[in-house]
């Protein structure tokens, strides 16, 4: 089972790879989405219901959910529903509503001494755009046309800040090629045809997260 700090890594080189996808956005990009390798290669997944959230002995223990699931959904190229101001403790959930594209919902906590908006962020040169990826509080990730599952965090957004909300995914990548190429990358990401990534392409967003 690949740990934390494997999937962080793993996660670095991807976004290294997002961020100069998206100054070139004619060029193929073969840039893994953070985490994304993680799901068929043995990591566990969760589905989160009401009642492992008040099971003691879930997983989901870990953390104590303040309100009720936020549904968030992926559609092509765009996280609808994406709440602008939330109290710590949400779960964001994420139901894919495209036929043909992979999303996932990425959600980076930014620095406290951070101003520059996710406009400016994304922008970013590769460096400094990777100088964020440790900061990832949860991963979700869905296929086409179904509800996600989280593989990083429980989709909880538990800490009070702004989080910087992206999918990283390869645009027109074949979701079975990706997630079977996923499974098989052994600390890179999955060479498979693909142009640039969906923030590239506007998937981002921001949500506040108060006490």
């Amino acid at each position: 089972m690949l740990t934390r700090r494997m999937r962080l890594g793993l996660g670095l080189a991807a976004v290294l790879l997002v961020a100069a996808a998206c100054g070139d956005a004619d060029a193929d990009s073969a840039a893994v989405a953070p985490e994304t390798a993680a799901v068929e290669a043995g990591a566990p997944t969760t589905t989160i219901t009401e009642a492992s959230l008040e099971d003691p002995d879930s997983d989901l223990a870990e953390g104590v959910a303040t309100a009720d699931p936020i549904e968030v959904r992926a559609v092509d190229y765009a996280f609808e529903g994406l709440p602008e101001t939330v109290p710590a403790g949400t779960i964001l959930t994420l139901v894919n509503e495209s036929s043909v594209e992979l999303h996932e919902l990425v959600a980076i906590r930014l620095p406290d001494d951070e101003t520059r908006s996710v406009d400016e962020l994304v922008q970013l040169p590769p460096e400094e755009l990777a100088a964020f990826f440790p900061l990832v509080e949860t991963v979700t990730i869905a296929p086409p046309e179904e509800a996600g599952f989280p593989i990083e965090g429980i989709g909880m957004l538990e800490k009070p800040g702004r989080y910087l909300v992206i999918c990283a995914i390869p645009t027109g990548a074949n979701p079975d090629e990706y997630m079977a190429a996923a499974a098989e990358s052994e600390g890179g990401p999955p060479d498979v045809p693909g142009g640039p990534p969906h923030l590239a392409m506007g998937m981002y967003g921001q949500t506040l997260v108060e006490e």
